[in-house]
Parts: structure tokens; sequence; C-alpha cells
């Protein structure tokens, strides 16, 4: 009966694999177990020449080799920075992938010629040429005319799986090195036919448990399962006793029923290409020799003892049993609590947790019990996770016979191993060369060290790149640019730089003229090798020159020193106040040297001002003359912001100058200190504050604002004393409603304006009171019989002064004296119901609402008169008819009860075959106060009991004796045949054989003929007594005309349609006949017409 036990896992790759994203880049997701990326950052510079190493784009930077810097005040070079002495599209670099291939997963589907791409893209300078290689071959693109290169792009042409299914890598090579990019898999996805052989049925007793069995067709990625019963689509519902394993695909009903007696066929799909294939059907009968007796549960489909996941993918474990009771499958983990991200799935068969993680990893039992026994299972789950980088190799400069010491470091489970390749060699340790786990010692550098050098971690689950370009330097001194020319002022130092491009380092010595410098007092050389003159004077003035030299060669650098005065600055005003919207043009002139350019820089409170981005508030102008440049600096529409310091700094190529002043900008007030509530009654409550900055205008008054539930934002409140003037620092608010929770805040205003308010206080709720407020639109009616109703406006919780709110309702008869008064605890209510036997229908009554709390009662609102309530309706409707309209339908009618208390506002009609009990019969309501109702949807010849009632809001009144009335029996099924018509011109004569009614169907009385024009919507009824007809066709056109029999019963079956041509504005000649006959329809009688009508075209 069962199957033997398979193990049984299903891993489902979702979108969140967040957690392995670096160690996967933006490489797109795929139908791949594994996959294996690149890392695009490096975590830390293992060189000072060292640059990072951009896998998917960027530019590559050389290490900067400047001739001279500049100082703040000191000398600065006049050509410029040498910095950006080269550009990228200059630079000779190794290659860097940009694009590495993908996994990829390509449709066999016969629709296309089975072209597939895999991508690769480099760059490098020079460009790079490319080549591949296949399940580690490499492939000889000349030799085979399936394969053929588009720059790196490898295309394969008739692509199939024997051919070309496995590993591809991607090899970029140019003068400088060669890398090889990642690996990426090829499969094919298809799904063949399952075997056409006749499946042998099962059969089991009822009760009994069954397994019936899948076998899927060869196929590749992975299938969807499902099951057919009987036909397609009529797919079996998974539930707690039947179940389809997504791993073995085979269907299990743990207890058979009667039910599930019939045809079973499996059905799978290819999620890759979406293809769906049936399987030959599988009968499932019951043998009749007993019933299965209740037996313990047997588990037939779970997970392996071991299960494998990737970190980030949804892990689904299976697990069902057969038995008889139907079993109850539960789930927990025997180490920890199962994850609060999981979830059960298909009545527990199913347990589901996403985005797993290493926590998550444990020993998992299922367990299935009825109440005959249990049987459980357990697995272990462990969670992998792919190599991520911690620590990348970078691009590094060095020059000969220094030591290289490159490391890389990554994470993974298990734990990474590492490989080195130096242009995509294996690189192993021997002589110079040493590698330990992640770290790569090259002693000694030599100029044939430099490559390509790539460190490679990887584990069973997937591998990870990072590249790097090793360059030895070997070049004679070089000075870029030179000569240069250096300004210095006179009486300061200056510093001359001296920084050749060099490998290995040069010797350096200074000279001016034919003398070599010897350090002094004011001739110093620093250790960087700068020339430093301190207090430069005019007799400094000349060529200064510096010689650098190696085993490669040497050059020489001359830098021509000029000393010149030095610069002034004025800035005017420096000290200035205005008010807020007013504008000042600060003056900053600057003397100097006429040899020499001047530029301005304009700060505030020590950074940049901005003029693009400071909407509009800063302008200036700049003048220049003969020994003097001046700049102004206008300041617009001012705000409190721009109160603070403006520097004006003025730069030529020998000096900077600066000067500042002072601007004070007069405003509104700045918002007051803390708020604190001081004290609080009832209606009031006594505030302080802190006094906030007056912005150079004093403060002459303070308002204070309110907010609570009830208030629209913030709402100045009364005060004491009122005003409050500006020399105060506390006041009372005062009007404030009882038992509010209240909020405060404090806003003050000088001459200039008002300024922002202070931070709120602290939220108090003033003391209880009394309530003040009555309630409004009193007002009643409606309700039952013998009841009074009162209803009123709540009153607001602003207004109700206090705890314990509610309402007093008093109410008296008209000419009465004493009041009657009841309480309503409730401060939501809003009405209130008073029932007494003894009044009469619309007795009017004084009626007012008051209102208490614990404080005491309030006020009570205006009276106003209420009538009791007229009840429901007390008559039942009299003159009730009914009568048969159709063989569905029956007409009722009825004239309303006589006027008086109690009105309808409609009717209900009851009715129910005359043969059996109202109870179980039909109601219909009208719409309005109608007096009429046909009644629908009832059954031919059948006699139906009528009812009719009368309804208001209050409740329904007594029904209506019951009438009787029978429908009329069905129209005849039959539909008219044998349609025969003779068409001259627009003219057309109809006929058909006459339909006779049966015993059961109502009597023809007739036919109705509908003729319709296509197209237009054009409708024409004929009614006849006869079988035969004449019809006018209105204009050309396509028509269809249909024959119905009318009977009592209503209107019989349609006959089958027949369609008639005509030409658009143009008649038929005359004596131009033409006969035609529903086809299939000749009988006796229309073969004897043909032959008496002798003008007949054909």
């Amino acid at each position: 009966m069962g199957s033997p036990w398979q193990p049984v896992l299903l891993l489902s790759v979702i979108s969140g694999l967040s957690d392995f994203a670096q160690a996967v880049g933006a490489r797109p997701i795929s139908y791949a177990a594994v996959l294996r990326m690149k890392a695009d950052s490096s975590s830390s510079p293992l060189s000072p020449r060292g640059r990072p190493r951009q896998h998917h784009g960027g530019g590559l930077a050389l290490p900067d080799w400047p001739v001279f810097a500049s100082h703040p005040h000191p000398a600065l070079s006049l050509l410029g920075s040498p910095e950006d002495y080269r550009s990228e599209e200059s630079e000779e670099f190794g290659p860097v992938f940009i694009q590495e291939p993908d996994d990829v997963i390509f449709p066999l589907d016969g629709d296309s010629d089975n072209k597939v791409m895999m991508h690769c893209e480099a760059r490098g300078n020079p460009p790079p040429t490319y080549s591949w290689y296949i399940n580690g071959t490499q492939l000889d693109v000349e030799a085979d005319f399936r394969y053929r290169l588009v720059q790196g792009n490898l295309v394969l042409s008739n692509a199939s799986e024997s051919a070309d299914f496995g590993k591809y890598q991607c090899r970029a090579e140019n003068a400088f090195g060669t890398v090889l990019s990642r690996d990426a898999h090829l499969q094919f996805a298809y799904i063949g036919a399952f075997s056409g052989k006749t499946r042998g049925g099962v059969s089991v007793r009822e009760g009994q448990g069954v397994v019936l069995m899948c076998t899927p067709p060869p196929h590749s990625p992975e299938i969807i399962y499902g099951w057919v019963f009987n036909e397609f689509p009529s797919f079996v519902a998974e539930d707690s006793r039947r179940f389809v394993s997504q791993v073995t695909g085979n269907l299990y009903i743990s207890k058979v029923q009667p039910s599930d007696v019939g045809s079973y066929i499996c059905l799978v799909k290819n999620t890759a290409t979406n293809a769906r294939v049936l399987s030959p059907p599988t009968p499932l009968t019951l043998k009749t020799d007993g019933v299965m007796g209740e037996y313990e549960p047997k588990i037939e489909v779970h997970f392996p003892t071991s299960v494998l996941a990737a970190k980030g993918v949804t892990v689904r474990l299976e697990c069902f049993a057969l038995g008889n009771p139907v079993p109850t499958i539960t789930w927990r983990k025997l180490n920890g609590n199962i994850p609060k991200k999981a979830r059960l799935r298909k009545s527990q068969a199913v347990l589901e947790i996403p985005n797993i993680q290493l926590e998550d990893s444990g020993t998992y039992e299922c367990k299935a019990e009825n109440p005959r026994g249990g049987a459980a299972f357990k697995g272990h789950l462990q969670v992998y996770t792919l190599p991520q980088w911690v620590r990348m190799i970078n691009d590094t400069h060095m020059d000969s016979g220094e030591r290289l010491q490159w490391e890389c470091k990554a994470t993974g489970r298990p734990r990474p191993t590492y490989r080195w390749l130096r242009n995509a060699m294996p690189l192993t340790s021997q002589g110079r060369i040493e590698i330990l786990n992640g770290e790569l010692t090259i002693h000694k550098l030599q100029p044939q060290d430099s490559a390509m050098y790539q460190c490679v971690a990887e584990n069973k689950y997937g591998a990870v790149y990072s590249n790097a370009e090793l360059k030895i330097l070997a070049s004679a001194p070089v000075f870029i640019p030179n000569p240069v020319r250096v300004i210095a002022t006179l009486g300061k130092d200056v510093s001359i730089e001296c920084k050749p491009r060099a490998s290995p380092k040069p010797r350096l010595t200074w000279r001016r003229g034919d003398r070599r410098i010897q350090p002094s007092k004011r001739l110093m050389l620093l250790r960087n090798n700068t020339l430093r003159i301190a207090n430069a004077s005019r007799a400094d003035e000349g060529n200064y020159v510096c010689r650098a030299e190696n085993q490669l060669g040497w050059a020489e650098m001359t830098a021509t020193l000029w000393v010149k005065e030095a610069m002034r600055v004025e800035l005017s005003p420096s000290r200035v106040e205005v008010t807020v919207g007013e504008s000042v043009v600060l003056s900053c002139k600057a003397t100097h040297d006429t040899s020499l350019d001047v530029t301005f820089q304009w700060l505030f409170n020590h950074k940049p001002i901005s003029f693009q981005q400071a909407g509009g508030h800063f302008e200036y102008i700049q003048t220049v003359r003969a020994k003097s440049s001046t700049v102004d600096l206008m300041i617009r529409s001012i705000f409190l912001k721009h109160a603070g310091k403006y520097t004006c700094k003025a730069h030529t190529s020998a000096d900077t100058m600066a000067a500042d002043a002072q601007l004070l900008v007069r405003g509104p007030p700045g918002a007051p200190g803390v708020v604190i509530v001081e004290e609080i009654t009832d209606t009031s409550a006594t505030l302080s504050w802190t006094r906030g900055v007056d912005n150079h205008s004093p403060i002459s008054s303070y308002h204070l604002q309110a907010r609570s539930p009830f208030s629209l934002g913030w709402q100045t409140v009364k005060t004491d004393p009122e005003p409050v003037a500006g020399d105060l620092e506390s006041a009372m608010a005062v009007q404030l409603n009882p038992w509010v929770e209240y909020e405060f805040r404090v806003v003050a205003s000088n001459g200039i304006g008002t300024g922002d308010p202070s931070a709120p206080s602290r939220g108090v709720r003033t003391k209880e009171a009394v309530p003040s407020v009555a309630p409004a639109n009193v007002s009643g009616g409606n309700g039952r019989r013998h009841e009074l109703v009162i209803s009123w406006e709540p009153v607001s919780e602003e207004f109700q002064n206090g705890e314990g709110f509610g309402y007093i309702v008093a109410f008296r008869a008209n000419g009465t004296r004493g009041w009657k008064e009841k309480m309503v605890t409730s401060a939501d209510s809003t009405t209130y119901k008073y029932r007494d036997e003894t009044f009469p229908p619309l007795t009017p009554f004084q009626v007012k609402v008051g209102v208490y709390n614990n404080k005491g009662d309030g006020p009570f609102s205006q009276v106003v008169i209420i009538h009791s309530a007229e009840g429901e309706p007390r008559e039942a409707p009299t003159n009730v008819k009914a009568y048969a309209v159709s063989s569905s339908q029956i007409r009722v009618t009825w004239k309303p009860p006589h006027p008086g208390p109690g009105r309808p506002k409609g009717y209900e009609v009851s009715y129910w075959k005359d043969t059996e009990k109202e109870d179980s019969g039909w109601k219909q309501r009208t719409s309005k106060n109608e007096t009429s109702m046909v009644l629908g949807g009832l059954e031919g010849n059948v006699q139906y009991a009528i009812t009719v009632k009368g309804f208001n809001s209050i409740g329904q009144g007594p029904a209506s004796a019951a009438v009787t009335a029978k429908t009329r029996k069905a129209p005849p099924v039959q539909p008219p045949s044998n349609l025969l018509w003779i068409q001259e011109g627009n003219n057309v004569s109809l006929s058909w054989d006459p339909v006779k009614a049966k015993e059961n169907e109502s009597d023809v009385i007739g036919y109705m003929v509908l003729l319709k024009q296509e197209g237009r919507g054009h409708n024409q009824v004929t009614r006849t007594i006869n079988p035969s007809t004449m019809l006018s066709l209105p204009e050309g056109g396509t028509y269809v005309i249909e024959v119905r029999a009318l009977s009592e019963g209503g209107e019989g079956s349609v006959s089958s349609p027949v369609r008639l041509v005509t030409s658009s504005g143009v008649r038929a000649k005359s004596g131009h006949h033409s006969l035609h006959v529903r086809e299939g329809n000749l009988t006796w009688t229309t073969l004897l017409l043909l032959l008496l009508v002798p003008s007949v075209s054909w």
C-alpha cells in the first residue's frame, strides 16, 4: 500500500537574499543553486601608494607627485598644482571587469534558434582581449562555427544541453596582465512528456491510506506538482487528509473516502518555461470486502535527517502521515523555539521558514498523532553561507627592492579557503613569494613582478574574487612642472618644495647659482627636502635649483623667487545695526602690489558664502584700480539669521589677508524660555516663563496661548493682567473650561513684530465644576406603541466640567403638574425611552433635559412638546387579490387599512406553495407605500397561498387572510421548426411548422416574430396567430429573424435564427424571387412546395 520512506526537502529561493548581498554584489537573481560573485568595494588600503580597485566601474588613480605645496601665508606656485598631470585617458592599466557573466537558464522550447549570450566586459588601457573557458577548458572560437565573440560577449548558436551545459569563465588580458571572471553556470530548461503507457488502477478499502505515484518525466530545473481529479481543470484540494509533495510529486491520501473514487492525473509545470504536461490517468477504486478499521499514523513523507540551506533563502520542510482517523501534524525545535517568522502551510504538513539565518539551525521534529497512537521524525537543519569579503586587495605601485604584503579576508560557513592567481595562473609559495592563507608576501620586488593578481576565497558553496594590479616603478627623476615661479611676501617665511617623480627614491641637493646651499638660521632644509627661507627680503630674490639623482639618471628643477610688498585689507563699516527686512552694503578694499592680481572671498561666521544658494540675499560687486581693488557685499532683505561676523579675504599669489565686520540685526523677540504652570483652578491657570532674546529691540508685551483636545490648534486666551507687559515673567490665563486638559505657551512682541512661540508647557487639567451647558436640540417621537422617545444632542466632553457626567430627563403629560425625572448615567447617551401602557398613541408631553456631574446638577434645556409613539400598524390590508400572469409570475393587489395610529410605511407579501407550510415560503417587501406587487421566479402550474401585512419603523402589523392563485402551465418547450422563407427584394414571406403544446404545457395562442438588424440596434416585433407572416426589410443590410410560440404561460423557446442580406439602397427587380429553407429541415411539405413554384431561383 505505502511507498518506501523518501527524504523530502524543498528550498525556495525568494527575493530576500540581503544577508549575502555583499558577497554577490549587484548580480541578478537566477535559477542556479549557487551564486558566485565578487564584491565591489575594499575595506582598507594596504599601502600608502595603494588605491581601491573598482571591480564594477569607476576610474583608476595613480599616486600624486606634486612639486610644490601651497601654504597659507608663504609663497604659492603661480603655475598651479600639478597633481592632475595626466588624465585617465592617457593612463595605462590592466583589465578591470565592468560586467562578469551571470548564471543563465536557457529554455529549450523548440521555437527559436537556441542562441545564448554569456556577457563579459572589461576596461583597460590598452583595451583588453577576451577568451573563454568551458568546464576548465579554453574555448577555440575559431575552430567551432557555433561560437563567436561579440566584443567580450560569448554567443552560442544551436546551443544544446549535451554540448554546452556547464561552467563558464571569461578571461580578459592586455599588456599589463590577465584576470579571470567568476564562474557562471549555463543550464537548459526543458520538460519531457510522460510515458504514454496506461497506468494500472489502485484499489483500497474505505478508511485506508494510499499513495499515488507521479513519476515525472525528465526535466530541468525545478518543477511544480499538482493533481487533477477526473478532468482538467478540477484540481485536488489539499487539506489535512490530502497532500501533494513538492519533492516527490506524489499524492498522499491519509484516509480514503467514497468521494475520492475517480481518475487522478499528475500535472507538472516547469518553473522556468511555464510549460505543463499531464500524466496518464490513475484510477482509484474502493474494494468491496469491507471497511478499514482505525490504525495508528505512519509518516510517509518527511524531510531528510540532514538538511543544508543557504542563508537568506526560504526553507520548506514536509511531513505527512497516513492514518485512521486522519492524523494531526505538530512541529517543534528540540534545542530552542521555532522562529517566530516561521509559517505552517497545507494543514501543518509544511513548515516554512523564510529568510533563514544561522540562528535558525538546529534539530526539528514533526509528530503525527491520532487516537490510535503517534509517530515522529527528526532532522537537523544546517545553514551555510557563501564567502563574503571582509578585506580585499587594492591596486598598488611600489619601488624595486621593496616588500609587498597583501591580505584578503572573507567570512563564510564553512570557513573559506584561499588561493592566489597571477595573470590568471595559480601562484604558490616559492623563492621570494610566501603565501599563507589569505596573505601574500613578495620580498625584494622586481620589475617582472608587475602583473594582475587575484585572491580567491571559496568554500563548497561558492567563490568570490578580489582583483588588484601591482606595478613596479623604475624611472629616472622627473620634475613636473619645471621651471617654477614662487612669490613671497616681504618679511614673511617662504617654502620651496622639491618633489620629483622617481623610483627608486632619489638623492636631493639645493644650490643658488653655483654655490650649494648650506643650512643656517634663515635657510633651513626640512625633512621632506623643502627649502625654507625665514623673514624673506629683496636680497633673497633669484634662482634656486634642486637636483635629484638615482641609479637611473638625474634631473634639476629651477625655482625663481620674487619678494613683494605685503597686502593691506580694510572692511567698512566694521560694525553695523539694521532691522529685519532692511539691506546693507559692506565694502572691502585691498591695497596690493600692482604686478599681482587679487581675488576676494566672503565668509559668514567662518564659512564661505554660496551666492547661488543664498536665496538672493547676497550680491557682490568688484571694482579694480591701479594699486587697490574693492569688492562690495550687499545683503538684501535681512533676516535674523544673517546676524554675525562677516569676513573679507583677499588672495594674491604671494599673500592672503582678511578683515572682519560685525552685523547686528534688530527683529522680533526670540521664543521665551520654559513655561511652568504654577497654580491651577477650575477656570484659570497661573503661568511663569523666562525671557527670551529681545533681538536688540525691547519686549513690549506677552500673549498667552492654550491648546486642548477640543480646540483648533493654539488659541490666544484672556489674561490677568490684560495686557501682559514686557517686563513681566508671570501672568494668569482666565476663562478656561473646567476639567479640560490644557497645554500653554507664551509669545513675545516688541516694536518690530511678534516672535516665535515658546515650547509648550506640560499638559495640566483644570479643576472640576458643576456643569454649565444644557443639552441642545431636544426632540423625539417614533418608538413602539405606548412609548415616549426623547432624544437630544450630547454635551461635548469640553463642557462636562467633571467626572460622573450624566443627564436628567424630565417630562409630564400636557395639563399635568408634577414632573417625572429619570437619570441617564452615560455621557454619550442621546436617547431615553419611557413606556406606559396607560397613555394612548400620540399623547403630547412637555419635556426638558438637564445635566449633572459629581459636583452637582447643571441647567435644564428649554421645554419642548413631544408626542408619544403611534405604534406599529394595527389593521391588516383589505381586498387582497391574486391572479396568475404567466407560468412564473402572480400579480397581487390590495387596499391599505383604515387611517389611524400605526400607519404603514410599506407592505410585506408572504407566499408559499399551498401544499407546504408557511414557514417554508418566501417574503418580499415593497420599496414604498405601494399597493401591488408581481411575484416572480415561481414554478409553473402550482397553486400558491398569499398574505399581506403592513409595516413601519416600529414593527409589523397583522397579516391579511390568505388568498390563493395558481400559476399557468409552462410555455411550450418545442421551438418553431422547418422555417421557410421567400425573399422578393426587400419583402420576405416567412412560414414554419405549427407548435403543438404537450399536456403539461400551455396551449399556443399565437407566434412572435423578431426582426433584428445587425450593427444598427433596429428591432421589429410582429405577432400573428398563424404559422406564417409577411415582413418588410426597412433598408439594406444584414437581418436576423427569430420565431417564438406564445401561450398563456408566456413565451416559448426560440427557433433557429434566419440570416438575410439585402443590398443597401437597391430594391430587388420585379419578378426576382429567391426561396430558402433552413438547411437540414426539409420536410415532405416543403418539397411539395418547391415543386409547385417553378419560378424559384436556385
